[in-house]
């Protein structure tokens, strides 16, 4: 049986990016009473090295098996943290990403409006992660071949242009003969050249 969710939430104030105008404090309280949710932390820069010693600090002496980081953009940072995890010894998909700061900071006024998105983005992720199972990373064999499905015109030509990359192509088509179309006319616009 699966070890019952110990979630650590981390709002970070990303110096004035967040803190200026959602309040980080308000955030992390409400952390606090989600479900499964053990500790909530607002750290000033979570990505730092010292954000990033401190969750696996935390993920030791508190037990965590879940991490939730409230910050920026999942493209710039969600590697990091997986990294994080991992060199803590837990799995790096026991991780969420909620990102205040692109959907909640930067885009609305100043407000309880804006601190109640942030709190339903960090709600959002506890959830989300309580409900991650473990996955490991694996490799599958790619056959270097390209399926085109349809002889018209345009099936031809992408057929012929993948081939000149070197790849193997195959072409399918439901009629007897390809060319689709242009196979059925006798000449072409503007030249009058033959279809064929």
């Amino acid at each position: 049986m699966e070890e019952k969710p110990r979630i650590g939430v981390y709002v970070c104030q990303c110096g004035s990016n967040i803190a200026g105008t959602v309040d980080t404090e308000a955030v992390r309280a409400f952390a606090e009473t989600l479900p499964g949710v053990i500790l909530a932390r607002s750290p000033r820069y979570t990505c730092s090295d010292d954000g990033q010693t401190d969750i696996m600090a935390d993920i030791e002496e508190k037990g965590l098996n879940r991490v939730v980081v409230a910050a920026c953009s999942p493209r710039m940072h969600e590697p990091t943290f997986r990294r994080t995890l991992e060199a803590a010894g837990l799995n790096p998909y026991y991780f969420e990403m909620a990102n205040i700061r692109e959907h909640a900071s930067w885009v609305h006024e100043p407000g309880e409006a804006m601190n109640r998105k942030a709190k339903d983005l960090v709600a959002a992720a506890v959830y989300r992660v309580a409900c991650h199972r473990e996955l490991f990373p694996r490799q599958s064999p790619v056959t270097p071949a390209v399926l085109i499905v349809g002889g018209g015109i345009a099936g031809i030509q992408a057929a012929l242009d993948v081939a000149d990359t070197g790849y193997q192509v195959y072409l399918v088509e439901r009629d007897p003969s390809i060319g689709g179309h242009m196979a059925q006319l006798d000449k072409t616009f503007p030249t009058l050249d033959c279809s064929t």
